[in-house]
């Protein structure tokens, strides 16, 4: 059995955490791969800390493509090899006339937990425009939606599974920009990267919409080095980049936001 509250200790996704935990010690049993449900990129982060430490296991996470937000994560023992392409997912496209009456994230996802699936078997939802979108599941689900997903806010659609080869992945929109900033500050690199005061950047940290590679941090004076990722909730994601020192003992400070 694995030390289980020692692993639980201070995490923030505890139940998330305790399902992982509950895979590993059934990989651990059987000599069988386990998978979680679809998991948001604070929670993969989590796992791989927590279960990264048990040298008996080892994780991969896959999400259907190599950009893809929401991941199921393979947990094995570490006999066992591991590969993205294990990992269940199936793709469908949902197609519609959405010219008149434009559909969006929200709108998709919405419909697909009005037919009473819950949101841990939905992966990304990559919108296509006035043509529909396209989403990856679970494989056990996916029947299911192609006969019960019907329509999207006022547009009637058609859901089908897709080939992989058909999935239509768009490269993220990104901005690249530089600043010089006194110090390394989150609440100094985030404002510059967001476009926004400092002092309202402080409140958003304050409140708990801010995270530094996925992991929340509630403290404005948080030290930022090169390569952090910092993602402010609603408002996409900024990543730090080179960092160098002006002549007045200043931050120049490369940075790339993501929307």
């Amino acid at each position: 059995m694995l030390p289980r509250e020692d692993l639980l200790k201070g995490v923030e996704h505890r139940e998330t955490l305790a399902r992982a935990i509950d895979l590993a010690e059934n990989a651990l049993r059987t000599w069988e791969v386990s998978y979680t449900d679809f998991l948001s990129p604070p929670e993969v982060v989590e796992i791989q800390e927590v279960l990264g430490q048990l040298s008996e296991v080892h994780l991969l996470a896959a999400g259907g493509y190599p950009q893809a937000e929401r991941q199921r994560m393979a947990i094995a023992r570490c006999e066992l090899p591991l590969d993205a392409s294990m990992v269940p997912l199936t793709p469908l496209d949902i197609s519609g006339n959405f010219l008149f009456d434009t559909a969006t994230h929200r709108d998709f996802l919405g419909a697909i937990l009005g037919t009473g699936i819950v949101r841990e078997k939905v992966g990304d939802i990559i919108i296509l425009g006035e043509r529909g979108a396209q989403v990856i599941v679970v494989p056990e689900i996916a029947e299911f939606l192609e006969l019960s997903l019907t329509q999207v806010r006022s547009v009637p659609v058609k859901t089908r599974q897709i080939d992989w080869k058909e999935l239509k992945v768009r490269p993220p929109k990104k901005k690249e920009m530089t600043t010089v900033e006194p110090s390394m500050r989150l609440d100094a690199i985030a404002s510059a990267g967001f476009g926004m005061s400092r002092n309202k950047m402080s409140d958003l940290i304050a409140a708990g919409d801010v995270r530094v590679n996925w992991k929340l941090v509630t403290t404005a004076s948080h030290s930022i080095s090169p390569g952090d990722l910092i993602s402010v909730r609603s408002k996409g994601r900024v990543e730090v980049g080179d960092v160098s020192t002006t002549k007045k003992n200043r931050y120049r400070v490369q940075l790339t936001r993501y929307v």
